[in-house]
């Protein structure tokens, strides 16, 4: 057991630009993928898919942020222009969770949003008991309705998170944490 409550405290988030090759492989991929779909899931709904930007995919999407991006913002300079056509590209391998939380007669939404959460922190903890960093952002492309669209992101479904897998090309540091103190209380009645 203390295996498992060291790994969950080494857990720290590289920026996607500080993930490099290697990336997982497949076999890694679908263990992780396994792994975030055993989260909780009250009435069994699936309220959660995956979309895997791998190899040259993640360079094709790039291609619809960086058009996007452009239509947005038509004062837009190449730099820029060629930053967003990488969003997906800075890391070896990047996971988008898409939630798919729905109204239902018995299950709230609320719980099926939380689900989607818990599959982006499982692909998280599952890539670092792997030996990889991750990262889990958003971004504004993750609310852009013209991205969503092309990345095949139904109209009624919203991203959770893009999680970002790579080696990490250093250490990660730390960042400080809040005192428990701060954040805790104790119920009292």
């Amino acid at each position: 057991m203390p295996e498992a409550l060291d790994l969950l405290k080494t857990r720290r988030s590289v920026k996607p630009l500080e993930l490099a090759e290697p990336g997982p492989s497949p076999a890694e991929v679908e263990t992780i993928l396994t792994i975030a779909s055993r989260v909780p899931d009250h009435g069994k709904l699936t309220p959660w898919r995956f979309i895997v930007f791998e190899g040259g995919a993640r360079l094709a999407a790039g291609e619809k942020i960086a058009a996007a991006f452009a239509a947005k913002h038509p004062e837009a300079t190449a730099d820029q222009i060629a930053f967003e056509r990488n969003r997906l590209a800075r890391a070896p391998l990047v996971i988008a969770v898409v939630s798919r939380a729905a109204e239902h007669k018995k299950i709230p939404e609320w719980e099926q949003v939380l689900s989607a959460g818990a599959a982006a922190m499982s692909l998280v903890f599952a890539a670092h008991a792997l030996g990889y960093a991750a990262n889990w952002i958003t971004e504004w492309y993750a609310y852009d309705r013209r991205v969503l669209e092309v990345l095949g992101v139904g109209a009624q479904e919203r991203v959770a998170g893009f999680i970002h897998i790579g080696s990490p090309a250093r250490p990660p540091e730390d960042r400080p944490r809040p005192a428990l103190g701060e954040i805790d209380t104790r119920y009292n009645g």
